[in-house]
């Protein structure tokens, strides 16, 4: 099925287009969690492979029990490094800000909140007039939120697998898959969401749903978590149909009516926002097919069926003992550029263009004034 293809016939709703504008930055690989399912941002898993060369990674579970779900395929040739909250950091992302417009820098790993200086790379970020938000599973996130609200951390979205311990324990690596872990970690999920919604920062619940066997289960989250927090259900990058389809399904479930068409140009996000009939909003994330017009023309991935992300942005990273690092695909790490060499790169000036041009696409396509952008 195109993942362009949403849920209901949503074509004649009111459209807005938000140009992307966001970088990701990938701070550290270390995480408490070993979820089946986990991309890693395209890098190895950094502890079960340091004393491998490029080349000889392993893409198979090591003594960490986690997963980069990409890398047997995508060429990786670096092992990511934590990186610090100093003038190096404030440079580079000065630099991909001087070369790329760009308003939002957003925190990924591993697991953001396990960084010792979260709060510092949040307030460099603020420094240079970038909003900040992090994806985070919110094991380590009650003891941090208070620090990163004072730093200026504006959201969090928080990755939700379930709501009871054998659910979470269910998409873990044998080593971590008992209930007991799970249970931790749940508790500390929560606290997480009671501490960011106290001190002022805007909180997103993302599920994956993977099909329609997982329709229960989203059900229970958007009951336990959908009061308090903004919940998004998340295509499965894998997905065949079959995602989508459960997606209809909580939908009709729940009595959700479509209200707008959320489509952020030059890259492959886009969503549909629902109002339930208590009067609460729900999300549908899906995958537009989007390319970069020469990067992506003669990549081995350039089909229906192997590429599973599309261009979804720039993302960032450390190398262990070397640069900066800029890529645009994590199916194709091989793509990664050290950052000197990307800002002047044909790359570079590929993303903008083609930002700006699917911006004033979509405008026209659907009848945006300019004045809207």
């Amino acid at each position: 099925m195109d993942k362009e293809v949403h849920m209901q016939d949503t074509r004649n709703l009111p459209v807005e287009v938000r140009p992307d504008r966001t970088l990701r930055v990938k701070i550290i690989d270390a995480c408490g969690l070993a979820c089946s399912f986990c991309h890693n941002e395209g890098t190895p898993v950094a502890t079960d492979n340091r004393d491998r060369e490029p080349g000889r990674f392993t893409g198979t579970p090591g003594p960490s029990g986690r997963v980069s779900i990409y890398l047997k395929t995508n060429g990786a040739g670096f092992l990511p490094a934590r990186i610090a909250a100093d003038a190096d950091f404030a440079l580079a992302l000065a630099a991909v800000r001087g070369s790329l417009p760009t308003n939002e820098v957003h925190f990924t790993g591993g697991e953001p909140t396990l960084h010792p200086d979260l709060p510092g790379l949040i307030a460099i970020a603020r420094r240079l007039g970038l909003t900040v938000g992090l994806t985070s599973n919110g094991e380590n996130g009650a003891a941090v939120m208070p620090d990163c609200a004072a730093a200026g951390l504006d959201r969090v979205n928080l990755s939700v697998f379930g709501t009871t311990p054998d659910e979470l324990a269910a998409v873990q690596a044998p080593r971590l898959a008992h209930p007991t872990l799970a249970a931790r970690k749940l508790a500390a999920l929560d606290n997480t969401i009671e501490a960011a919604t106290a001190h002022g920062i805007k909180v997103s619940a993302n599920i994956v749903i993977p099909g329609r066997d997982h329709v229960e289960r989203v059900l229970r989250i958007i009951e336990r978590h959908g009061r308090t927090v903004t919940v998004r259900m998340l295509v499965s990058l894998e997905d065949d149909g079959a995602s989508l389809d459960a997606m209809q399904e909580v939908v009709d479930r729940l009595g959700g009516v479509p209200e707008r068409r959320i489509v952020t140009a030059g890259a492959s996000d886009q969503r549909v926002r629902y109002r339930l009939p208590d009067g609460r909003t729900l999300y549908a994330k899906s995958i537009r097919p989007v390319r970069l017009p020469s990067t992506c023309a003669s990549c081995r991935f350039n089909n229906p069926d192997d590429c599973q992300e599309g261009y979804y942005g720039i993302r960032m990273y450390r190398a262990q003992d070397g640069p900066f690092m800029i890529g645009v695909c994590i199916q194709r790490m091989d793509l990664c550029q050290p950052l000197g060499q990307f800002v002047m790169s044909q790359t570079c000036r590929e993303v903008s263009a083609f930002r700006e041009d699917e911006t004033a696409r979509l405008m026209r396509l659907h009848h945006i004034p300019t004045a809207a952008k």
